[in-house]
């Protein structure tokens, strides 16, 4: 597959700049250490100190992103059974750099995306309950999203092109899965709150105690973190991450957990296997070195052997 170029930025970040944001607007935090710690598609991440980071756009679009996180995330945090990352101090622009930016707690764990599928299994029961406590109906003016939680036709050309690159006859058994989806009713009732994204790279992961009868940890979810897509909408968008993070053994028990909800329709697991379709096909097709490459392998791989 013809590798998806990550964005280029359109501004530059580095820590002088940080500094100087922090000593012009929140002087008390400014001599705390700053550490670089990630440079993603949307935000270049600094930890500040042992327990802070600062998140700061890197191009005009991820500004509206970070908005959002802003204003709703306090909203929804105290309803959700895992920690998120609420803004602890606001930033505006200033010292040459345009967009407003954050500073949020530092949540201590390794991205899932660095641990296997059996291992990610185990927290299977913990994702689909924090699922149940976000989906929840939406107010009026909760963000829209153009990519995420939406009808699949409004994803279908995009779509479609993508599969160009996958080879056959894969290609063919993803192009199924895709169009049963489209063919399934849409979502009915009220739009629902979504992370948006919650594929295994915005998911912390530590080890618990205990462990299982052989004494083996078991891994727990310590964050849901990056919440630049927040949106509501068709939660099947959410679920479709069932194929990205899990093994099918992960997949049952994060299935059973959610399938009686009337919430989610008769048709919202045809629909979030269609939306795994899509996932899959743009992170597989990033750069191998990057950490979703390998999660969108482990879906096609989980989709097609359903199929």
């Amino acid at each position: 597959m013809t590798p998806t170029p990550v964005p280029d930025a359109d501004v530059a970040v580095d820590p002088a700049l940080v500094r100087a944001l922090l000593r012009a607007q929140h002087p008390d935090l400014a001599q705390l250490e700053l550490r670089f710690a990630d440079d993603g598609w949307d935000n270049v991440i600094y930890r500040l100190g042992d327990e802070l980071a600062v998140r700061l756009p890197r191009r005009e679009v991820a500004h509206a992103l970070l908005l959002n996180e802003v204003r709703w995330l306090p909203f929804l945090a105290p309803r959700l059974p895992l920690p998120v990352p609420v803004p602890l101090y606001r930033g505006r622009p200033g010292e040459g750099y345009p967009y407003h930016w954050a500073v949020v707690p530092w949540f201590a764990g390794s991205s899932a995306a660095s641990v296997g599928a059996r291992v990610r299994d185990g927290y299977a029961g913990e994702l689909a309950a924090f699922f149940r406590a976000l989906h929840v109906p939406a107010p009026a003016d909760a963000p829209r999203n153009l990519v995420r939680g939406v009808p699949l036709r409004d994803r279908d050309q995009a779509l479609r092109e993508r599969l160009e690159a996958v080879p056959e006859p894969e290609r063919a058994a993803l192009r199924a899965i895709w169009e049963r989806g489209l063919a399934e009713v849409l979502h009915a009732g009220p739009r629902l709150w979504l992370h948006g994204d919650p594929h295994p790279h915005n998911m912390l992961v530590r080890d618990a105690d205990g462990g299982d009868a052989a004494g083996t940890a078991r891994p727990r979810l310590g964050a849901v973190i990056d919440f630049g897509d927040l949106t509501a909408g068709d939660p099947a968008s959410d679920l479709a991450v069932a194929w990205l993070h899990f093994s099918e053994s992960g997949r049952e028990v994060f299935r059973t957990r959610l399938e009686g909800d009337k919430l989610y329709s008769p048709g919202t697991w045809a629909r979030a296997r269609a939306w795994a379709v899509n996932y899959a096909v743009l992170m597989a097709g990033l750069p191998t070195g990057d950490p979703l490459h390998g999660v969108g392998v482990h879906g096609i791989g989980q989709l097609l052997a359903e199929a």
